[in-house]
């Protein structure tokens, strides 16, 4: 049976039409950072201001901002402003020998980037069939994405902030600060937290288009479901012996595996 699916599969039925994202536009970005304030709660600032030292265990994106515009004179084109929210997480330390205390952070970081997403002039409805109401989108301008890994922290430092120090807080939006305890910018510092921060992101513009695709057949599973049972001896025996937990891979195998041009295979 499975094996007349498959012949099936690869028989071109019909071109069928679907609603896609289409990519008009993309780019790569590798962003260091350098020197981003860190900036905390009034439960959060004291504990730095008594602090000798702080080292930065990892880095979070909590959230990300996009902002679409067309770029005026250049039709087709847009600027995409992109604003970054970092929960930065470090150890404080009140003295050289001290048990570290952990304490968050808020850092941010905002770039623009002028990307191609074609023009449209549409305007879509379409029916909420829970309660019957119809909704509308606006499609003149296109869809932004960013796709972002964790950043990685490349340095951290204390400082202490001079006796005239302006203190500028960032404005952080609700839907931001709701994920740290106390309030942004109602205490003034008395030492501050820089960290850089390495950055990779790819960045898409797209559109809602209709796309002509070739239909083979439709996805109809060629296996059967596991059968569940009680019995949790039986499910134990389904489970493959971990072999690897108990041999761990060497340097040499794991840079085999990673290449597809080596030679290697999972019988080796």
């Amino acid at each position: 049976m499975a094996e007349n699916i498959n012949q099936n599969a690869n028989c071109f039925k019909e071109a069928v039409c679907i609603d896609a994202g289409r990519i008009y536009d993309s780019c790569c970005d590798k962003d260091c950072l350098e020197d981003l304030q860190v900036y905390f709660t009034d439960v959060a600032q004291p504990i730095i201001d008594s602090s000798v030292n702080v080292k930065c265990k990892k880095v979070e994106i909590l959230n990300v901002f996009l902002e679409v515009e067309p770029v005026a004179f250049n039709r087709g084109f847009y600027s995409v402003d992109i604003t970054f929210f970092f929960t930065v997480h470090l150890n404080a330390y009140s003295s050289p020998v001290s048990v570290p205390t952990p304490v968050k952070g808020l850092a941010t970081f905002s770039k623009k980037v002028i990307l191609y997403g074609s023009e449209g002039n549409v305007r879509v409805f379409s029916s909420d069939t829970s309660f019957g109401n119809t909704t509308t989108v606006n499609n003149n301008l296109p869809k932004a994405s960013v796709q972002v890994v964790e950043p990685m922290c490349l340095a951290c430092r204390l400082t202490e902030c001079p006796e005239h120090y302006h203190h500028c807080c960032v404005n952080v939006p609700p839907a931001v600060s709701c994920h740290y305890d106390g309030e942004f910018g109602t205490k003034h510092p008395n030492k501050s937290v820089y960290v850089t921060l390495g950055l990779f992101t790819i960045v898409q513009m797209e559109r809602s288009v209709q796309m002509m695709i070739p239909a083979y057949d439709y996805c109809i599973p060629d296996k059967e479901c596991n059968t569940a049972t009680d019995d949790p001896c039986e499910l134990f025996k389904r489970i493959k012996f971990p072999t690897n937990e108990f041999f761990p891979p060497r340097v040499d195998d794991i840079n085999c595996s990673d290449s597809p041009s080596c030679g290697c295979s999972d019988d080796d």
